[in-house]
C-alpha cells in the first residue's frame, strides 16, 4: 500500500526553515487531524447532554468560539447548528461512532470532512502581523483573542482561522489551496523587517 502522503509534503523543508530565521515564526503543517462537521438542534437538551458527554465539553453556542474537550478534541462554532470537531489524526472512524451514538436518531447529522482541509499551525511574535497582511479579520487579541474562530479568507483563499494561543493560529484550508496559502506566508514571513511588530518609531533626537 503507497504511504499516504500530505498535501504539504514539498513544501514540509521550507517550513521547517522558517523557524531557523530572524522573524521569530514557526510554520508547519498538522497533516490527517480528524474532522467532522455537526449539524444539531441544541434546543433538545437531551440531545446537546449526549453530544457534551461523547466529547467532554458542551459545543459552544456563542458564535465563532472555540471548546476543548478530552483527548484533545476541539470543537470549533461556525453557525448557529453547525460545528467543526477537530481531534487528532485517526479518531475520524471512533470519534464519528460516538457521536451517531449520542444523537440516537434524533434530528442532526455527523459527516467526516476530514480530507477537505488540511491545517497549518503558525506561531511567533510577530504571527499577527504576516496574517493581517491577507486577512480582513480584526485580529487583536481584544477582538480575537484564544479561543476563537472565524470563517473568513486568507489570502483570497477561503479559511477557517483559529487562535489557539496568545501567539499562535491554526489555519485549516482546502488541500487545493494549501499550497498557495503557503507560499503566500512564506512570502509574507519573508517581508518582515527587523522591528518588532508594536515598536513604536524612534523620534529623531533634537539638534
Amino acid at each position: 500500500m503507497a504511504e499516504r502522503r500530505s498535501p504539504l509534503a514539498d513544501l514540509a523543508e521550507r517550513m521547517a526553515a522558517v523557524a531557523g530565521g530572524d522573524s521569530g515564526l514557526a510554520l508547519r503543517e498538522l497533516p490527517f487531524l480528524a474532522q467532522l462537521n455537526v449539524r444539531a438542534d441544541l434546543d433538545d437538551t437531551l440531545l446537546a447532554h449526549a453530544l457534551a458527554a461523547a466529547l467532554g465539553c458542551a459545543l459552544p453556542t456563542e458564535p465563532n468560539t472555540v471548546a476543548t474537550g478530552s483527548g484533545e478534541r476541539r470543537v470549533l462554532w461556525l453557525g448557529p447548528d453547525e460545528w467543526l470537531v477537530v481531534a487528532p489524526a485517526g479518531e475520524e472512524p471512533a470519534l464519528e461512532r460516538e457521536l451517531r451514538a449520542a444523537m440516537a436518531g434524533r434530528f442532526g447529522a455527523v459527516t467526516d470532512v476530514s480530507a477537505n482541509r488540511t491545517t497549518l499551525e503558525l506561531a511567533g511574535a510577530r504571527v499577527r502581523e504576516v496574517l493581517m497582511t491577507g486577512c480582513a479579520l480584526d485580529l487583536h487579541p481584544r477582538a480575537f483573542g484564544p479561543g476563537r474562530c472565524a470563517q473568513t479568507t486568507l489570502a483570497r483563499a477561503q479559511a477557517i482561522v483559529e487562535r489557539s494561543g496568545a501567539d499562535a493560529f491554526r489555519l485549516y484550508v482546502r488541500p487545493s489551496f494549501a499550497g498557495y496559502v503557503v507560499t503566500w506566508l512564506l512570502d509574507a514571513i519573508a517581508g518582515l523587517g527587523v522591528a518588532e511588530p508594536d515598536a513604536q518609531p524612534v523620534e529623531p533626537a533634537p539638534a
